[in-house]
């Protein structure tokens, strides 16, 4: 992808008509109608996305978008930035908790170093770098315009990759000490709420932590004075290299007629953002769980969306999402296997006025 217009342009609905044909599967199917809920919307938005209805995601990455934050300076974390690139080389390893679940879920995990302050050495470390990580929003803006549009065309053009490559369902997950602080700048911005309301203690923060974070974040936005109609600005200049990244990888899914699944609080912001850029890619997009984090219920909310897992999840790295790729596979395999009502031999229910 050369361009955001071309990007954008590219950008289509999905079938409704092959929807209709995934419903009729379902309700040939002997059970309640539409007694599975949230697993059979799933595999029908899946259909109208694959245009077919019998779609097969059996090929899925889950994207880490591993990056690094200037704010992390202002005391913000529990641990300082060199844990990034160090969860990044560990994913490599396939040592995180993440790649414990990637196991059982049947996915690939892929580490992306979009913005480290280093570049990762293990080999499945993908070195997209943008910038050995962003400014310390406190003092100025995370990085120019022009580098948030490169950061969003690299996550977009990764997708197209990952396509080539055969995959068929794409995760998103981030990595980068300080990002709560970014996301939950975003957000204070975006839905015009005070910062002590979308701020939350990210992986572990005392109560005194916890206020140099709000107070850091306020800082930011009152130097930056982001312009909340204008979702470049906002990553710019409070948002991080991991955010925008995962906004392409957003643009790109639905550009490529891919299913993506959001992650958690961090995830959720970066498919808002991408929804202000194109509307239309919201289409593409499964909301998985609600995260722990203050802020991530109210994002679902502005999405439009309702997230099947409630499980007091704040760990990050795709790892909700992966989750909620069992519950997937579980509605996967009722579509294909359950007998019909003349198998079963029950009468067929009738959709009640």
């Amino acid at each position: 992808m050369q361009s955001l217009e071309e990007l954008l342009e590219g950008i289509r609905p999905i079938d409704r008509i092959v929807m209709e044909e995934s419903w009729r599967c379902w309700d040939s199917l002997c059970k309640p109608l539409r007694g599975l809920g949230w697993l059979e919307e799933v595999l029908v938005q899946m259909a109208g996305i694959y245009g077919t209805s019998y779609p097969h995601p059996d090929k899925r990455a889950v994207v880490i978008m591993g990056a690094d934050n200037g704010v992390v300076e202002e005391g913000v974390t529990q641990t300082d930035s060199s844990v990034t690139i160090q969860v990044l080389e560990n994913m490599g390893e396939r040592l995180s908790a993440a790649c414990v679940m990637c196991n059982l879920a049947n996915c690939e995990l892929i580490p992306v170093n979009i913005g480290a302050l280093t570049d990762g050495k293990h080999p499945r470390i993908r070195n997209l770098v943008i910038r050995h990580g962003t400014g310390n929003i406190t003092k100025g803006p995370a990085m120019t315009r022009e580098e948030c549009i490169r950061a969003i065309l690299t996550g977009a053009n990764l997708v197209h990759e990952l396509k080539e490559e055969g995959y068929q369902l794409i995760v998103t997950g981030e990595m980068g000490i300080g990002n709560t602080t970014t996301s939950s700048a975003c957000a204070a911005v975006l839905f015009e709420q005070q910062v002590e309301e979308v701020t939350g203690r990210g992986a572990g923060l005392s109560t005194e932590g916890l206020a140099r974070k709000i107070r850091a974040i306020q800082k930011a936005i009152e130097i930056n004075q982001p312009n909340r109609e204008d979702a470049i600005d906002v990553i710019a200049k409070v948002g991080g290299l991991d955010i925008a990244g995962m906004v392409g990888c957003y643009l790109g899914a639905a550009y490529e007629r891919l299913p993506i699944l959001i992650d958690g609080f961090i995830s959720a912001i970066s498919a808002y953002l991408a929804t202000m850029l194109c509307e239309t890619s919201r289409e593409y997009m499964i909301a998985t769980h609600c995260s722990a984090e203050p802020a991530s219920k109210l994002v679902m909310e502005r999405l439009g969306m309702k997230a099947p897992l409630h499980a007091g999840m704040h760990l990050g790295e795709g790892t909700g999402a992966i989750m909620a790729l069992s519950l997937i596979d579980q509605a996967l395999h009722v579509y294909y296997h359950l007998t019909t009502w003349d198998g079963g031999h029950v009468e067929a229910y009738q959709h009640q006025k």
